[in-house]
């Protein structure tokens, strides 16, 4: 008995042990997470944001509200900043403590709800890196990552661009962002120390895959070889026309069209008054166009020529294009119609910290915003209803019948 006690206690304490463990990881990603950024844009948030001045002398620079659009689900937290004025130029940027994501995850993520029909303007915010003179922040001011939807016309695209040695890549496999008006869409690019990336709506991955493939970052791989060319007598034609047919006689000598044969002269044409009467030309199903001879397999057909390839003498590998030093934050845009709402914008190195939001608040406030909406629109449906006027009585009513039969009692 006093051996299976002791073995039920070491069970136990095993146990008892790895929760302890458990715990203790989780603390630990929970401390080593680090939030380098937040913005909510309650009150104060124009203490933590300088607004460029680059654009004031010639009157294109537009005007931030602060609002929570036309549906909400929390007064308060729903507090963005909005775009307010048409065919302006936004320039706004925040300064942050200096840090770089080499060798950990950078998570960038925000929130725009389009309060306007968006027909043409951006909704990314850029990350810049230290150096920047916040009161020239302009659209030539040079960033490390540019992230999130612009949309003009018939053109619509997350942008997510990497600057690399002066030069900015724009991935080349395309997101297309959420546009619809009133409802809040998160936007998360998530760059890791392996080289990949991926980019989610509404916590939900679109595209994900390597910065050097997705990316024109690095000169490629292999290249064509310099030193070799196509053969000059390669025959690039799989199929001919066959040599050996011949046109068939006569081919030539049937016209196109012809005079419709069942058609009849009108009883009342009068050749002086009308001319001489022709039937009207019909399409002739003899006709069969232009003749030429029917393709056969070429017999000197050698194939597609593929040109050989050797490694690119100028390819130079780099394993460190997704670091960057980081040290503040800014949106810069153009929007032809004004609206736009920027939220809830945050920057990590925790993909957790960002899914915890993402499955937390964030799904109460569309949820919320959702709810108002349809309640908005059945406020709207019920007093359509009654301004409608009642249907008039139609004739011979069953009250009218009624007094009828009374009366011929």
């Amino acid at each position: 008995m006093s051996a299976l006690f002791s073995s039920s206690t070491k069970k136990t304490n095993k146990m008892n042990k790895l929760s302890l463990l458990v715990v203790f990881l989780i603390g630990i990603t929970c401390i080593t997470a680090t939030v380098y950024f937040s913005e909510e844009f309650d009150n104060g948030w124009e203490s933590r944001w300088v607004v460029s001045k680059v654009k004031e002398a010639d009157g294109t620079l537009g005007e931030w509200n602060q609002t929570t659009g036309k549906y909400f689900n929390d007064a308060q937290r729903d507090l963005g900043i909005q775009t307010s004025e048409d065919a302006r130029f936004y320039q706004i940027s925040a300064k942050f403590d200096k840090f770089s994501n080499k060798g950990k995850d950078l998570v960038i993520q925000y929130s725009v709800k389009f309060d306007q029909v968006i027909d043409c303007g951006g909704a990314y915010i850029k990350l810049l890196p230290p150096g920047l003179d916040q009161t020239k922040f302009e659209g030539d001011s040079a960033y490390n990552i540019m992230f999130g939807p612009d949309v003009c016309g018939s053109t619509r695209k997350t942008h997510a661009i990497l600057t690399y040695k002066g030069t900015n890549h724009l991935v080349k496999k395309n997101v297309y962002p959420e546009t619809d008006q009133y409802a809040t869409h998160l936007y998360t690019l998530i760059i890791r120390p392996d080289q990949s990336y991926e980019i989610l709506i509404d916590g939900v991955s679109k595209q994900n895959g390597s910065i050097t493939e997705d990316f024109d970052v690095l000169a490629p791989r292999r290249i064509p070889d310099p030193a070799v060319s196509k053969p000059a007598d390669w025959v690039n034609e799989a199929r001919i026309a066959d040599p050996d047919a011949k046109k068939p006689e006569g081919y030539d000598s049937i016209p196109k069209e012809i005079s419709d044969p069942e058609a009849k002269q009108p009883e009342d044409w009068d050749d002086e008054l009308d001319g001489e009467w022709e039937a009207p030309q019909i399409p002739n199903p003899e006709y069969k166009g232009e003749w030429s001879a029917p393709q056969i397999d070429n017999p000197a057909y050698k194939g597609e020529w593929v040109h050989p390839e050797i490694d690119n003498p100028d390819f130079v590998d780099d394993a460190n294009i997704y670091a960057f030093e980081h040290q503040f934050i800014g949106i810069e845009i153009w929007q032809v119609k004004a609206g736009s709402i920027f939220d809830h914008i945050l920057v990590t190195d925790s993909v957790s910290e960002a899914q915890a939001f993402a499955t937390g608040y964030f799904a109460q406030q569309q949820a919320g915003e959702k709810t108002a909406k349809e309640a908005d629109e059945q406020v709207a449906k019920d007093a359509a209803a009654a301004e409608a006027p009642e249907p008039a009585a139609e004739a011979g009513s069953s009250a009218d019948d009624d007094d009828d039969n009374h009366d011929e009692l």
